[in-house]
This record gives C-alpha cells, sequence and structure tokens, in this order.
C-alpha cells in the first residue's frame, strides 16, 4: 500500500508538471557566459596541478634547449628504448637531444615509447586534447607503453570550450575524424574493482611543457 502510495505522489507531481508547462523561451538561454570563475594562478601552474592529481608526469621548459637536456635526461634514468616519433618538428629536437627514435610505421607494433604533440592542453581539467589530423594519428598515443607529448605555453587553454572553438577555426569544415581528451594514464578498475593502469593504453603519461612566450 505504501509503494502504491508513493507512486501516485510521484505520478502527481509528472501530471502536474505536464499540465504546468514552463514558458520559458530557449532562445533566451545564454550559452556565451563562463560558467567557472576565472582563475587565480596561472594556466601553467592549474594545469600542472590538474594534471600531476591525475598521475600524469609534468616537466615544465624555459625553451627548446632546457627541453633537450630534460627528455635525455628522462630518456637514460629510464632506460627508455624502442622511441617512436612522426612529428618532423619533434624529431628534430629528439636528435637534437641526442636521443635515438624510429619513425617506420611498419614497426609501430614494437614501439614502448611515444613521442607526440598536441592540438592544446586544457588547464582547468588537466586534460590533453589530441586528433587523428596530427602527424601522429590515432595509434601512437594508445599502442606505447610510455606516452610523452611535447606542448608549448601558446597550446593551453583553461576550459576544454576554447579548445574545441581553437579546433573550429584551424580545421573549419574538415574537422578531424577522432578527436580525444587524454586525463592521465590508462586505467580501469572493471577486473575484481582492482585499479590497473595501462589496460587501455599508455600505464605513464608525461608532459613536457615547452615555454614559447614572446620576449
Amino acid at each position: 500500500m505504501e509503494e502504491s502510495t508513493s507512486r501516485e505522489k510521484i505520478l502527481k507531481k509528472v501530471r502536474a508538471a505536464l499540465i504546468n508547462q514552463s514558458k520559458s523561451d530557449p532562445a533566451d538561454v545564454d550559452f556565451d557566459s563562463a560558467i567557472f570563475h576565472e582563475a587565480e594562478e596561472t594556466p601553467e601552474l592549474i594545469f600542472a596541478q590538474q594534471f600531476s592529481d591525475l598521475n600524469g608526469q609534468f616537466v615544465f621548459c624555459e625553451n627548446e634547449n632546457d627541453f633537450r637536456d630534460n627528455m635525455l635526461a628522462l630518456v637514460q634514468e629510464n632506460n627508455f628504448e624502442s622511441i617512436f616519433c612522426t612529428d618532423s618538428r619533434l624529431q628534430r629536437m629528439l636528435k637534437d637531444a641526442g636521443v635515438n627514435f624510429s619513425s617506420d610505421m611498419d614497426k609501430i607494433n614494437e614501439v614502448n615509447v611515444g613521442v607526440t604533440g598536441c592540438e592544446y592542453l586544457i588547464a582547468r581539467t588537466g586534460s590533453v586534447l589530441v586528433s587523428s589530423k596530427q602527424a601522429s594519428g590515432r595509434r601512437l598515443v594508445v599502442y606505447p607503453n610510455y606516452h610523452i607529448v611535447v606542448a608549448w605555453t601558446s597550446q593551453l587553454v583553461f576550459n576544454i570550450r576554447d579548445a574545441l572553438k581553437g579546433m573550429k577555426q584551424r580545421y573549419g569544415e574538415q574537422p578531424p575524424s577522432s578527436i580525444t581528451l587524454i586525463s592521465g594514464p590508462s586505467r580501469t578498475a572493471d577486473i575484481e574493482k582492482t585499479l590497473v593502469q595501462g589496460a587501455h593504453g599508455p600505464k605513464e603519461i608525461f608532459v613536457f611543457l615547452v615555454d614559447d612566450t614572446p620576449i
């Protein structure tokens, strides 16, 4: 009886809502105003904090020379081998750093470390936005055990909306067939509720943020 009464109460509210429908005009909805409060910290600091909270490894580089030193140190400290990179700009930077890499697509299944660029970094969520139109394509952000992203401070935006707006301006009527947000290493707890990293992609992700602010 109690269940039936509760059901009747809910149905009564539904009927009342249908009879007294809202008179608001959807055209009056404000899609342009900011949803979140303006950040007090710099985008670089916000991204670093959020990305680190997601178990990402963050390295800030003052310039490309600093990147070369940090990159070589990372490779040597972790004994990274089978490094793969298809981005011409990043290939030059890796060569300058003395880091050996491959770009033979026939051997991509053997890759252990993937080095890619990105479209944008999202400060508020600590996420990396990549797309299929990058030189790395779809596979290089999924296949390797370790994913190294090289980005510049000019690619930092605060919200996902800002990144999508930039993508629309960049690609116009020919957007990428795939746009992906990466928020930390791949992880799942589907099996016996035990958290496992690297289940569906890289088990570790590094972001090297290179400062390209005009002096």
